[in-house]
């Protein structure tokens, strides 16, 4: 196996937070008798809008030895490995076999972890076979449907108050830019929210407001309250109505089982020999 590679150059997670994080992670290879191959922080901290006091996301994708695999058991043998919160560390994982079947299924959860900009730790090759593969196995049709449902749901529940939670807004806002760019560059959208900003202008002070609420949410507490922002809110309630109506155009995918069951088969080789 290849060595591990480890990236030190985001701002946003502290050296300390990042050895503790490793910490944690040799802690679970020791206790499953595993090996991590990818180890990286989602939510608002890859976002980029995290508030002082966000918790660390990390997550990670793991191998187990080749004759972990080989049981009849197989389907009932636990494949995440996950910990209570401590310290503000919110740390799980994902076995690879079953990553790689949800990556089949354009799982959002494993889509944004490969594209996550800050990588505690790689090890072989796997990660960046994974993002070779992702433009072939990505669902555009599914990317639109979980953002759209995803934007639907926190909209429901907490933006139709007088005193809404800063927090959700972006809740809202990411997702529905993410429609954007899956429409107009019919490829994965990117998970860093800065990026998807682009699809806010021409929207009458909504990259005003936005700029405005990115300094407030980083500098308020997680739960932090702010009245209802008329450009947001405006165009939040326009683009769900829009996406009511649309008709995802079906990207034709090949089949991607063999594709995986390769990439598997290579990983774990690679690893355990």
């Amino acid at each position: 196996m290849q060595g591990r590679i480890l990236d030190y150059d985001s701002p946003m997670i502290s050296t300390a937070v990042r050895q503790e994080v490793l910490n944690r992670l040799r802690a679970a290879e020791s206790e499953h008798h595993a090996k991590v191959l990818l180890a990286i922080e989602s939510g608002s901290r890859a976002w980029g809008f995290a508030s002082p006091n966000s918790d660390y996301d990390a997550r990670f994708i793991y191998i187990h030895p080749p004759e972990w695999y080989l049981s009849v058991g197989l389907e009932e043998k636990r494949d995440v490995i996950e910990y209570p919160i401590v310290d503000d560390m919110d740390i799980n994982g994902w076995d690879l076999r079953k990553a790689l079947r949800l990556f089949a299924k354009s799982n959002p959860g494993f889509v944004e972890w490969i594209q996550s900009p800050v990588v505690y730790e790689r090890a072989g090759t796997f990660h960046e076979r994974a993002l070779e593969l992702l433009p072939l196995v990505y669902s555009v049709e599914s990317g639109i449907y979980h953002y759209r449902s995803m934007a639907k749901t926190n909209y429901r529940g907490y933006l139709q108050a007088e005193q809404v939670p800063i927090k959700k807004y972006f809740y809202v806002l990411r997702p529905l830019l993410s429609v954007r760019w899956l429409e107009h560059y019919q490829t994965p959208a990117p998970i860093e929210f800065q990026r998807l900003l682009e699809f806010a202008k021409g929207e009458e002070g909504l990259g005003a407001a936005i700029d405005d609420l990115l300094a407030v949410k980083r500098e308020s507490p997680e739960m932090g309250l702010s009245p209802q922002i008329a450009p947001i809110q405006r165009f939040v309630e326009t683009e769900l109505e829009r996406l009511e109506h649309i008709n995802p155009v079906r990207n034709d995918r090949t089949d991607v089982e063999p594709l995986l069951s390769d990439l598997f088969r290579a990983v774990l080789k690679e690893t355990w020999g």
